[in-house]
């Protein structure tokens, strides 16, 4: 589907990246999740299960009025590395062009709490990313939220899927509120613009 068919009014589709299930909620790996859940709040809706294996919220980012856009915010129940699958039949439900996708996802290769936001490219090893490229091909957005490097020899499989440092929880809510603002600067504004605030 190309933007040319999108629309004006095209929605948005947020996919918050992450694991289902109480036990991995406070895991690094779920700082997708923890933006989605304060996005939903924003637009002040409530997640409901949807067919397509996900938890959406649908409502509208910005300023009321012609400058607002509609969003679809998701949380697939998948399991990260299967995330392609609910991401791509939401796409066809809501009939979004892939360059309207914003995947938010952790990622190792930056500082703690630190943002970059960017359209397409590889995937760095991130198991949902790898998914989801592989169902829709590379050109969405993504709002990379750092989660930094693990100590010592410490696997990554086992640092992502700890839960945040005590240290590190004092700043995670500043962090994730900063970086929903990110997603939503990204949808209003655009990229370029949005990148010149956030990307550190």
């Amino acid at each position: 589907m190309s933007d040319a068919g999108a629309g004006a009014d095209s929605p948005w589709l947020i996919v918050g990246l992450g694991n289902p299930g109480p036990e991995y909620a406070g895991n690094r790996h779920n700082v997708g999740f923890m933006v989605a859940d304060l996005l939903a709040e924003r637009v002040g809706g409530r997640f409901k299960a949807h067919k397509a294996r996900a938890q959406v919220v649908e409502g509208r980012i910005g300023v009321p009025g012609p400058g607002s856009r509609r969003v679809v915010v998701a949380k697939p129940m998948s399991f990260m590395n299967l995330s392609g699958g609910p991401t791509t039949a939401l796409r066809d439900f809501y009939k979004v062009p892939v360059s309207h996708i914003v995947a938010v996802h952790d990622e190792l290769d930056i500082d703690y709490g630190a943002l970059r936001l960017k359209l397409g490219g590889g995937d760095n090893g991130h198991n949902g990313l790898k998914s989801i490229t592989k169902s829709l091909g590379a050109e969405y957005h993504r709002v990379r939220f750092g989660i930094g490097r693990p100590p010592g020899r410490m696997p990554v499989a086992d640092f992502v899927l700890k839960d945040f440092s005590s240290g590190e929880r004092k700043e995670l809510d500043y962090f994730v509120d900063r970086a929903a603002d990110a997603v939503e600067a990204l949808v209003v504004d655009g990229l370029e613009r949005a990148q010149g605030t956030y990307n550190s």
